[in-house]
């Protein structure tokens, strides 16, 4: 595991955990939801997997800032110009 990309969670607390250079971080993923939670000092449940597709984001995740849900990335940079 010397990549940054998701696993499987070796600790079998969550669906996924973030490893980056190789160490499992405390960037986690289920239920559609990212958050932090460190991992913990407890030897591993099981063996991580790589996670083929990374997961896809919940739909609040892709919300923009600016509220302008209704326009387009392109749309709204169009505006700006």
């Amino acid at each position: 595991m010397s990549e940054e990309v998701w696993y499987t969670d070796p600790y079998g607390v969550h669906q996924y955990r973030w490893v980056s250079d190789g160490s499992p971080a405390s960037l986690v993923r289920g239920a559609g939801r990212t958050s932090e939670d460190p991992a913990p000092d407890s030897p591993n449940v099981e063996e991580p997997k790589l996670v083929d597709a990374p997961p896809t984001p919940a739909h609040d995740d892709l919300r923009r800032s600016d509220g302008d849900q209704d326009r387009s990335v392109d749309e709204v940079d169009a505006a700006w110009s």
